[in-house]
Formats: C-alpha cells, sequence, structure tokens
C-alpha cells in the first residue's frame, strides 16, 4: 500500500492531494493564481486535519517538477522537501507536462483518437510555450521544448495524426494553429489528482529524487527584471 501526499503548484493553480495506491482521497486546490505562498500550507495542514493524519503517516512525498512558474515550482519543491527532510520520507518528483497530458487521458472525451498525440503547454510569455509530445498512453514522444508558436508550428506531426493541445498555454495558441488534425480541450488545467497514479507508480518503482539535492525543472534561466516604471527610481 501506498500513502503520498502530491502538491501541484507548477502553473496558477495550487492543488494538494492525498492519495492511496494511486487513487485520490483528498483533495483541495485553488485556481486563482498569485496565491501559492499563502494557501500551500494550509491546504496541507487543512487536509491533514480533515482526514486525521500527519506527515509521518506517509510513504512518500510527491511534487509536479516542471517546467512552470518559477516561483510556482519554487514554493511547492521547497514545501515538499521541508515535508520529506523532516518526516525522512522519499521525494517523487513528477514531469508537470506528463501530468497534464495523463490528465487528458483521464477525462473521457469522443474526440480524441486513438494514435493522438497529446501535446500539454504551459504559458512561457508572448507566444512561447513550455511543451512535449505524449501518446495516449501517456509515452513521451519527444523533448521537452521551449517553443515560440507560429502558424506552422508542429505541422509535421499535424499531417501525420491529429494533436490534442491542452494547458494554460495552448488558448493562446489556438487561432495560431488552424489545421484540421489540431484538437484544442479548453479549461483542462494542472492538479494534484492527475499526479496521484503517476507517483503511486513511481513509488513502486522506488524512483526517488535526492532530497537535499533536487531542485525544480525550470527548462530556462530566471531572469530578474526591473519594471520600466521603477527604471528611474
Amino acid at each position: 500500500m501506498s500513502l503520498i501526499l502530491n502538491i501541484e503548484t507548477a502553473t496558477e493553480v495550487c492543488s494538494v492531494s492525498f492519495s492511496k495506491n494511486g487513487q485520490v482521497i483528498a483533495l483541495k486546490e485553488n485556481f486563482e493564481g498569485l496565491s501559492h505562498a499563502k494557501l500551500l500550507t494550509v491546504f496541507i495542514d487543512e487536509l491533514l486535519k480533515e482526514n486525521q493524519l500527519k506527515v509521518k503517516n506517509f510513504d512518500a512525498i510527491a511534487v509536479s517538477m516542471g517546467p512552470g512558474s518559477y516561483t510556482g515550482l519554487r514554493i511547492g519543491v521547497s514545501a515538499a522537501k521541508g515535508l520529506a527532510y523532516a518526516a525522512d520520507l522519499p521525494l517523487i518528483a513528477i514531469s508537470t507536462l506528463q501530468s497534464i497530458a495523463f490528465g487528458i487521458t483521464q477525462e473521457p472525451n469522443k474526440l480524441i483518437k486513438r494514435d493522438a498525440w497529446i501535446c500539454p503547454m504551459i504559458d512561457a510569455r508572448r507566444m512561447e510555450v513550455y511543451t512535449a509530445f505524449f501518446d495516449t498512453l501517456n509515452v513521451q514522444k519527444s523533448d521537452i521544448s521551449a517553443d515560440i508558436i507560429e502558424k506552422n508550428s508542429y505541422l509535421d506531426i499535424l499531417n501525420e495524426r491529429q494533436v490534442v493541445f491542452c494547458g494554460n498555454g495552448a488558448k493562446k495558441c489556438k487561432k495560431t494553429i488552424a489545421h484540421p488534425n489540431a484538437l484544442f480541450i479548453d479549461n483542462h488545467v494542472c492538479s494534484a489528482k492527475y499526479l496521484a497514479p503517476l507517483s503511486d507508480t513511481a513509488f513502486r518503482e522506488e524512483n526517488f529524487v535526492d532530497v537535499a539535492y533536487f531542485e525544480p525543472f525550470y527548462l530556462k534561466n530566471f531572469i530578474a527584471t526591473v519594471p520600466k516604471k521603477n527604471i528611474f527610481k
């Protein structure tokens, strides 16, 4: 049996779930963004009290590892590492893109073809997205990349098969990628409920990361900028 605490903060969604043997038994999440630092520990504490559990009762801590928001990833991973270290539990890191793609396969949709590839997209500002391709069995078919989207993006793949675009970066690409094989799924967001089956598999395979040295997968280096309106202050 595996009892796992799952943390998802890679995008605007702050989400926490408890899962047993890959099945979600408790879930709290907020979709408003910009509140991860305030809400994450509150959600965890509330779920612990509601389910009469302590962190030491879990078998592992799992966290969405990125790519995604620099700040969101830092908050989630820091909390996961702190909990794992304090309770001497193994730490599991799950690809955010894999989790989004997996979530699509868990929501029945007759429009999705069996041989389709799923293309989860995480918003990376302007017309850039973090993305990769997965088949409907959640097997990754391409490397994770930061792509600038234009009208001919992924044309070679789209000419061969249906591509299901999803995630918070897909909406802005909807008008740019106009192809008969492009299917856009709206309002499909990151959630700790999608981490549950993936973290259970990782736990059974003992696929753990080093609690002390693990860092989120940012994909691109974070560059702090000064707002123009404050440049002379």
